[in-house]
């Protein structure tokens, strides 16, 4: 078990404060609303079981109408509608952090529970952003695996060092990969790329930014799509050298997103004992989780009770239930 000890604490006959050193991942993903919190979504993960069902309605069925005529023998036979389900399973997660009381007592500053307790909601959002990344990742393996990639544009060469124009991103390669979705191609309102790809977009002179709401932030903005800039977004290396960027292109909607609480979702633990008898409190903080791509739903069954990162990442953990051109998602895969 990990615990704050002496050894975890700054001399404070050398230092004055301790400042925080807080993580440098960015959560660029959470902070745009492009995934967007309901209350059904709220209520499925609240509900009994380790999964969701999210049903939907198919559109009609693009049969021929009915030619009228006068005859009483021709009688018509109506047509249904039909609905089909999205299977999504939960996320129960927890994180506990310990520290030890002689340690909190001697610490310069505020005690390192606190610390712990200021940095909680940031630690969580991080993870949610992880399982959103890898659940992107996920269906796009899918994708390639199942679907021919009929939601991909690959321009990407294994020997990415030796990239041109046509390797990189840019309007060309943009454009294909919004065609993916034929003529449901204008419903895509944001991109989401890796740091290196948006230096490319800046040295094409391709990005415009716009002022937000407040008048006080300058959003970034390709082709009139918001552009999100993480360094999260999948890279791998090149086959021979360089590196592959997936670039993910989204439309409203791409991802729903529901929170439950658990029983207990915030608990402290007060072991006297420990430290000799010094006294150890841990904090325990527990989510319920539903976050789920629109038109796909889980398959296979994780390791326990929820799919880990690595299994949400994996092709075998979704299958498509609707038509390519009802998901607001597309993948564009450059060198740069």
């Amino acid at each position: 078990m990990a615990n704050v000890l002496l050894s975890d604490i700054i001399d404070v006959n050398v230092f004055q404060d301790i400042p925080a050193v807080n993580s440098v991942e960015q959560t660029a993903f959470f902070e745009s609303g492009l995934v967007t919190q309901n209350g059904l979504l709220n209520s499925l993960a609240a509900a009994a079981g380790k999964t969701a069902e999210l049903p939907f309605w198919n559109d009609l069925a693009d049969d021929e109408v009915n030619y009228s005529t006068d005859a009483t023998t021709d009688v018509a036979a109506p047509k249904k509608t039909t609905q089909g389900e999205q299977i999504s399973r939960k996320i129960f997660l927890n994180q506990g952090w310990s520290t030890s009381d002689l340690a909190s007592e001697l610490v310069m500053g505020s005690d390192a529970m606190s610390h712990i307790r200021s940095r909680v909601d940031a630690y969580f959002t991080r993870q949610w952003q992880r399982k959103l990344i890898a659940a992107v990742n996920g269906v796009y393996a899918d994708n390639v695996a199942n679907d021919s990639s009929d939601m991909v544009n690959d321009v990407a060469l294994e020997a990415g060092d030796s990239a041109t124009a046509a390797n990189l991103i840019g309007v060309d390669s943009f454009v294909d990969v919004l065609g993916t979705a034929g003529d449901m191609m204008n419903d895509f309102t944001a991109i989401a790329v890796h740091s290196a790809v948006y230096r490319q977009m800046i040295k094409n002179n391709d990005v415009d930014f716009v002022q937000d709401s407040t008048q006080t932030t300058q959003i970034p903005t390709f082709m009139g799509r918001r552009i999100i800039v993480d360094d999260s977004m999948p890279v791998v290396a090149g086959a021979t050298n360089g590196n592959k960027y997936t670039s993910v292109v989204f439309g409203q909607g791409a991802f729903g997103y529901g929170e439950a609480n658990p029983m207990v979702p915030v608990e402290v633990e007060r072991e006297a004992a420990q430290g000799n008898g010094g006294g150890i409190e841990t904090l325990w903080v527990r989510k319920t989780w539903l976050l789920h791509p629109f038109g796909f739903q889980h398959t296979g069954t994780p390791s326990g009770v929820s799919f880990t990162n690595t299994e949400l990442a994996a092709a075998t953990s979704w299958d498509r239930v609707v038509a390519r051109k009802n998901i607001p998602m597309a993948f564009l895969v450059t060198n740069g």
